[in-house]
């Protein structure tokens, strides 16, 4: 694969970005976990993006992730899955990533619950009122945090939400932290936030996010589909 020569300025000037937004904030950018998107990117650039330092990775179809976790298991690295999943794929998806964004029914807490060793996850919150979309209302968010403190094959970080279209990313992050604050009073370590994406990293840094998931302003444009 041809190097992407403008990749290690890419890193930095987001890595820079996220210290400038962290300490306009108060915080320390040290709390703060990028995770590079790589969906439909190929393993070559992953292990370019490890040799500059890079150990957090997201992924969002399993077919992919499961390929590139096979082909890549000599990096030092950690998994994200950052999509929507399947709760037939649910158990399988726990066997290779370490860290799950998009716990969001119950299927899912069973199908998590039944892997062979214990996988961090975000509960994912739906925004919107299209209940198509994945995620929990902030409304359920107790009841269902209720259920997930109870798989003991799980390991409840915190709430994970996507800003939706045509509202200030701000201000849908600033509900993000309340309901991060409400899930606290049910489970009082899982304090991590998971918001920001390549358009609204910024904002969501102002809000509390403690993990970013963040593909094209870091990777550049993606590929299509194969």
């Amino acid at each position: 694969m041809k190097q992407d020569p403008d990749l290690k300025s890419r890193l930095e000037y987001v890595s820079r970005k996220i210290e400038q937004t962290a300490r306009t904030a108060g915080r320390d950018p040290r709390e703060i976990t990028t995770v590079v998107v790589t969906k439909f990117q190929p393993a070559e650039l992953i292990r370019e993006l490890n040799q500059l330092g890079v150990k957090n990775f997201g992924e969002s179809r399993h077919q992919e992730a499961s390929r590139k976790t096979a082909e890549l298991a000599d990096l030092q690295a950690t998994w994200h899955f950052v999509g929507q999943l399947q709760s037939n794929k649910a158990r399988a998806v726990a066997g290779y990533c370490q860290v799950i964004h998009s716990l969001d029914r119950l299927s899912l807490l069973k199908g998590i619950g039944s892997a062979d060793r214990r996988v961090d996850c975000f509960i994912e919150l739906n925004l919107t009122a299209d209940p198509g979309r994945g995620g929990i209302q902030p409304t359920g968010l107790v009841e269902f945090a209720e259920l997930a403190v109870q798989e003991p094959n799980i390991r409840l970080l915190g709430v994970m939400a996507v800003a939706p279209l045509g509202v200030e990313p701000r201000a849908a992050f600033s509900r993000v932290r309340e309901a991060s604050d409400l899930l606290r009073t049910i489970s009082p370590e899982s304090k991590w936030i998971s918001a920001g994406m390549s358009q609204d990293f910024e904002e969501a840094i102002l809000e509390g996010a403690t993990h970013l998931r963040i593909g094209t302003a870091i990777t550049g444009t993606r590929p299509q589909a194969g």
